[in-house]
C-alpha cells in the first residue's frame, strides 16, 4: 500500500510557529529594555534587603533595642523635614539602582557555600594573628572580608584546600622563626589534618603562599641509578626542590623522578652522613642502598650493632670487607678502618711529593648502625667505646677517599661522640619527629609541615648547609625476610656482587683441541693473589 504525502499545510504551519516564536523573543527583548530600571531597582532592593537582614542578625541583643531607636529616630525627622519623604524616596531608589546595577560575579560569589565557609572560618582563625588595635584599616577583623585576604585559592575533589594564597600585613613579624611555626600550625589544623603542606613565605610582597604536597612514590626499588662515580642516590624528593632527574625503572615502566644526590670523594664539601630515626623508619634500608651503591666502586665495612642480621645478605660478597656483629670485631674492624685511613695518606702524600697522580685505590666505605648499643656494652665491660676508633676516618676521610655512614635511633643522639656529631654535616631524619627535632638535628626546620603516619623510609635530608628536602628512600628490603615481597628480593638479591666460589666445585673441563691441529701450549699463571683479610663476625656478647 503506497504511503500517502502529507499535505502542504503541515510545512506551512511550522514556518508560522518559528515566526511567532521569533515575534515572541523579539517581544520578549522589548519589553526587557524597556522594563530594565524597574527591574534593577527591584535587584537593588533586595539586595539592600538582604544586607539590612544580615546586619540585624550579626547585631547583638543586647543592641537591637537601641538599633530600633535610631531608626525610628531618623524616620521621624525625615518625616518631619518638608518634603523629606519624597528625598527619602529618591535616595532609596538611587541606593537601590546603584546596588542592582549589572555586575560580573566575583570569585567569592562563585563559590558553593560549603567551601565559601571554609575559607570564612580559615579567615576568623588569622584575625587575632594578623590584627592589631592600632591599625585604622585592618585587613583581619572580625565579620571582615575574607576574599580581600585570600587572593587565590584552590580544592581538590574532597572539597579541602588544594592551595591558598594570603595576603597579611606588613607589621607582621615574618621574619621570627616563631611566629610563622604559629601560623604554619593554624593553617595545617584548619587546611586539613594528615597531609603535608609547603609554605612560601615572600617578606617583600607580605605574602604567604599554602601548597599540598603530593605523597612521594614509595613504590620505587632499589635498581641501578644513572649517576657517576662518586654520587650515591639517597632517595628522591619534589619536583620543585631539585633540577635534576634520574630514569627509573617502575615494574615494565620507566619514569624521571627527581633525586637527592649526596656527592662523596676527594672533592666532597660533606663527605660523612648522619641518619637518625625512630624504630622501623627505615634506616637500615637506606644503608643497604648505600652500600649496594657504593659496591659498584668501592669497597665496604659494615658494623651492626643491633645484632639482628639485616645485612647478612651482604656477607662473603666481593667487595664487602667484613661484616661484624659483636664488640670485638666491631673495635677490630674499626681499628683496621683507622690504620687503613692512615695508610692511604702516606700514600697521598708520598704521590704528591713524587709528583704522580694521587691514586688512593677503590673508595672504602665504613657504614656503622646503632653504635649506641656498642656504647652501653662498652661502659658496662670497662672496654673502649667503637665510636673513639671513627676520629681518624672522620677527620681525615675526605682525603683519604673513606667515607662514613652513621645510623642510630633518634632517642639515643646524646650517647653519640663529639666526632661523630662534628664531622657529619650531611643529615638525615627518617620516621615521624617534631619540628623541634627536626631543627636540632637538621639545623633548620623544613618548610612544610611534618606528618605524624609516615611509610618506611619517608623523611628529610640536609646536606651541609643546603636547603632541607622531603626524602623518600628507595626500597631495599632485607632479601632473607619472610615478609619481603618477591619483586623486591629479586630487585635487591640482582644488585648483590658474587660471593665467592665454593672450595669444592669442579673445574670446568678443558675445551677439545680440533683434530690435526697440535695442542694449544698454556699460557704461564700469573701468581695467586693473597686474599683480602676479612674480619670474622663474632656474636654479641650478653
Amino acid at each position: 500500500m503506497a504511503r500517502r504525502p502529507l499535505p502542504r499545510m503541515v510545512s506551512t504551519g511550522s514556518a508560522q510557529l518559528a515566526r511567532s516564536r521569533e515575534l515572541a523573543r523579539t517581544a520578549a527583548d522589548g519589553a526587557t529594555d524597556v522594563l530594565q530600571p524597574l527591574i534593577t531597582i527591584t535587584r537593588g532592593l533586595r539586595r539592600l534587603a538582604s544586607a539590612a537582614r544580615r546586619r540585624w542578625c550579626d547585631t547583638p541583643r543586647d543592641r537591637r533595642g537601641s538599633l530600633l531607636f535610631l531608626v525610628g529616630s531618623v524616620s521621624l525627622v525625615v518625616a518631619l523635614v518638608p518634603y523629606g519623604p519624597l528625598f527619602a524616596v529618591i535616595t532609596l531608589m538611587g541606593a537601590a539602582a546603584w546596588q542592582g546595577r549589572g555586575r560580573t560575579r566575583s570569585a567569592s560569589d562563585r563559590l558553593d557555600e560549603p567551601r565559601a565557609q571554609r575559607l570564612r572560618s580559615l579567615y576568623e582563625a588569622l584575625v587575632p594573628y594578623f590584627s592589631a588595635t592600632e591599625d585604622p584599616a585592618a585587613l583581619y577583623t572580625h565579620g571582615g572580608e575574607w576574599d580581600k585576604a585570600f587572593s587565590a585559592w584552590a580544592f581538590d575533589d574532597t572539597g579541602r584546600i588544594a592551595r591558598l594564597v594570603i595576603h597579611y600585613p606588613a607589621y607582621f613579624a615574618d621574619g621570627e622563626a616563631e611566629s610563622r611555626v604559629r601560623i604554619e600550625h593554624l593553617l595545617a589544623a584548619k587546611a586539613g589534618r594528615g597531609r603535608e603542606y609547603h609554605f612560601a613565605w615572600d617578606e617583600e610582597g607580605n605574602r604567604l603562599t599554602l601548597t599540598v604536597l603530593a605523597p612521594l612514590p614509595t613504590d620505587i626499588a632499589a635498581q641501578r641509578f644513572v649517576t657517576a662515580p662518586g654520587e650515591t642516590v639517597l632517595g628522591f624528593t619534589d619536583p620543585t626542590q631539585v633540577q635534576r632527574t634520574l630514569p627509573v625503572a617502575h615494574g615494565e615502566k620507566q619514569r624521571d623522578v627527581p633525586p637527592v644526590v649526596w656527592r662523596t670523594g676527594v672533592r666532597s664539601t660533606e663527605p660523612h652522613l648522619l641518619v637518625l630515626g625512630r624504630p622501623g623508619c627505615g634506616a637500615s634500608t637506606l644503608l643497604r642502598s648505600i652500600a649496594l651503591q657504593a659496591l659498584r666502586h668501592g669497597d665496604v665495612v659494615i658494623v651492626d650493632g643491633g645484632g639482628t642480621g639485616d645485612y647478612a645478605c651482604l656477607a662473603g660478597r666481593d667487595g664487602v670487607l667484613a661484616v661484624e656483629l659483636g664488640l670485638g670485631g666491631a673495635l677490630a674492624g674499626l681499628e683496621w678502618a683507622a690504620q687503613e685511613t692512615e695508610r692511604r695518606l702516606i700514600a697521598a702524600n708520598h704521590a704528591r711529593q713524587a709528583g704522580n697522580p694521587e691514586d688512593l685505590g677503590r673508595p672504602l666505605w665504613v657504614l656503622l648502625d646503632r653504635p649506641s648499643a656498642f656504647t652501653h656494652l662498652a661502659a658496662a665491660d670497662g672496654g673502649r667505646d667503637p665510636q673513639s676508633l671513627l676520629q681518624v676516618p672522620l677527620r681525615h676521610g675526605r682525603a683519604a677517599n673513606v667515607t662514613v655512614v652513621v645510623a642510630d635511633q633518634l632517642d639515643s643522639t646524646d650517647t653519640l661522640s663529639e666526632s661523630v656529631l662534628q664531622h657529619t654535616r650531611a643529615r638525615v631524619v627518617l620516621g615521624p619527629a617534631t619540628p623541634d627535632q627536626l631543627a636540632a638535628v637538621l639545623g633548620e626546620a623544613p618548610r612544610t609541615t611534618p606528618a605524624t603516619q609516615v611509610p618506611p623510609g619517608r623523611g628529610y635530608a640536609r646536606l651541609g648547609s643546603g636547603p632541607v628536602y622531603r626524602l623518600q628512600v628507595p626500597a631495599t628490603p632485607d632479601p632473607y625476610d619472610e615478609a619481603t615481597s618477591d619483586a623486591q628480593r629479586r630487585a635487591v638479591l640482582e644488585l648483590l656482587p658474587p660471593g665467592p666460589a665454593p672450595a669444592d666445585a669442579a673445574p670446568e673441563p678443558a675445551p677439545a683441541e680440533p683434530p690435526g691441529r697440535e695442542p694449544a701450549q698454556e699460557a704461564p699463571r700469573e701468581p695467586a693473589r693473597e686474599p683480602r683479610p676479612v674480619l670474622v663476625p663474632e656474636t654479641l656478647s650478653p
